[in-house]
């Protein structure tokens, strides 16, 4: 039986075949890989995208206040207004952002401006009363005051600085003996946990330096509570925050469920008022959008609030492409024209990279045929057909891999344009051509349509003609990659229109790269 399980055998000739026949290009396993992962990319940003925020019209399960005798009175600047109602502030407008961002024309976005939603900024006291939010204060050139009956002085002066309202209380103590006085604030909003697009959203809070998350689904879990010697609480959206800051060196913040709406509140320890004397406790309410420009100017306000902005796992890429976005705006005025520019700027400083992969790749084209004969030569040797498959790729100067590089360059760009698209406020509501929103998905599916002709062009050029045999892996994996512009047109159909604006300009510009470096070749 030796005899026939030698190496002549043709057994062991049949068993050589079958497992030539299996073997697997790196290519086809590479290629399924990044199958694997744009299908995954597509189903998350499926069930992640940007969805119209749920607005709640029903009531509320949050305690009952009558207001019906407090005058509502209409604060202003020239970035919001906001209904002030004795000690609550709600629907703030954010006038430069419209609610439907592809209609300039469209009302302001409105935060807290569903049934029960409202700030509330208030005081409790010890030995005397403080104003409730039933009291009806007295208006009288922009300040508030209520008197108690202990002859005790509340004024309250609220100014608007940015997206900062601040609530200055101004406690006169007339009364002959001292009192104590704690300051609270909290903010309680609808529930809308659709609201969320990729970008954390949820409540935030900013404890003894330190920023803390938590997601919708855990605050319906429990609630949340944090001490301080200083900070802030709210909650945040994709593109917009609320949040509270009370100025005290010593506090406590709190997150939790309020019937079917959400709590964010804080109070801090009490503060002695000695008769005769007066105290002031001022507490911030930042109202606007997550945009790191705007947010660390409230920072001068509300210290640590620009550390909410999501810049997710890439952010040492996001930050500069922002810039480097909003930069180009500026000179261009244009957040299409603007990705355009980018791109071009980063195919330019990855030209040397490129260029020495598109040449690798037309030096593999010529290759063929030698592969081809050594696969053929050593079919049943696959340990020497290795051997001098290394020897062709030394004596050529490449390698399989060298092509792969611009692609693996290019895919941490590609999340962090994805999630500086998802966080930027600007290009929410960014035109370019036939689109209104360059965050959304391009309404007409030109754009994706274009990238993937694009690709297909981009992947002809590259392509080696090779024989088509069944056993032949480069054949296969040729076969395959045809699939690819296709799979790629579907999976950005629902990408954001900035995101395809990219990848179709990178396609362009890579089109007319593998022109110029055939030229040079000829």
């Amino acid at each position: 039986m030796v005899k026939y399980m030698d190496n002549n055998s043709g057994f062991q000739q049949w068993n050589a075949a079958r497992d030539a026949a299996k073997k697997k290009s790196p290519w086809m396993g590479m290629l399924w890989w990044i199958i694997l992962f744009l299908t995954a990319w597509w189903v998350m940003s499926w069930f992640m995208g940007p969805r119209p925020q749920k607005v709640e019209t029903e009531t509320v399960d949050v305690e009952v206040v009558d207001l019906s005798s407090v005058p509502v009175r209409e604060i202003s600047s020239d970035n919001l207004t906001a209904d002030v109602q004795g000690l609550r502030i709600s629907n703030v407008e954010l006038l430069k952002y419209a609610s439907d961002a592809s209609k300039d024309e469209s009302a302001p976005v409105t935060l807290l401006g569903t049934q029960g939603a409202f700030a509330e900024v208030g005081l409790l006291s010890t030995g005397t009363t403080a104003p409730t939010a039933t009291t009806v204060w007295t208006e009288k050139d922009g300040v508030s005051t209520w008197r108690n009956a202990d002859g005790i002085e509340f004024s309250r002066t609220i100014t608007i600085d940015g997206y900062v309202i601040s609530v200055a209380d101004k406690i006169k103590n007339s009364s002959g003996k001292e009192i104590s006085i704690a300051p609270y604030a909290r903010i309680v909003r609808a529930n809308d946990m659709q609201s969320s697009a990729g970008v954390y959203t949820g409540s935030v809070a900013f404890v003894n330096s330190d920023i803390e998350h938590e997601d919708w689904h855990r605050i319906e879990d429990k609630s949340f509570a944090y001490s301080t010697t200083n900070g802030f609480i709210g909650f945040v959206d994709q593109y917009w925050e609320t949040v509270l800051s009370i100025i005290s060196p010593d506090q406590t913040m709190r997150v939790k469920t309020l019937g079917n709406m959400y709590q964010a509140d804080a109070a801090a320890n009490a503060v002695s008022v000695s008769a005769g004397a007066e105290k002031t406790i001022t507490t911030n309410l930042y109202m606007g959008p997550r945009d790191r420009r705007v947010l660390v100017d409230a920072g001068s306000m509300i210290a640590g609030i620009d550390q909410t902005v999501d810049y997710g796992w890439f952010w040492f890429f996001v930050q500069p492409i922002l810039w480097l976005l909003n930069w180009l705006n500026s000179f261009v005025m244009n957040y299409g024209v603007a990705i355009i520019i980018m791109t071009l700027i980063l195919r330019l400083a990855m030209w040397p990279l490129t260029r020495k992969s598109y040449v690798s790749m037309m030096v593999m084209q010529r290759m063929q045929p030698e592969m081809a004969r050594i696969q053929k030569l050593y079919a049943n040797d696959k340990a020497r057909m290795q051997i001098e498959m290394m020897k062709l790729y030394q004596t050529h100067k490449t390698s399989p891999m060298s092509g792969c590089l611009p692609m693996l360059i290019q895919i941490p760009i590609f999340f962090a344009l994805y999630k500086a698209l998802l966080i930027s406020v600007q290009m929410r509501s960014a035109h370019f051509l036939w689109i209104s929103d360059l965050a959304a998905m391009d309404p007409y599916f030109i754009l994706p349509i274009l990238m993937g002709l694009t690709m297909w062009l981009q992947q002809k050029l590259q392509t080696p003609s090779v024989s088509g045999q069944a056993n032949d892996a480069v054949a296969q994996t040729q076969k395959a990659m045809k699939w690819m512009p296709i799979l790629f047109t579907v999976l950005f159909a629902w990408m954001p229109a900035g995101l395809v604006l990219y990848w179709t300009v990178s396609n362009i510009f890579g089109i007319g790269q593998m022109y110029y470096i055939k030229r040079l070749k000829k």
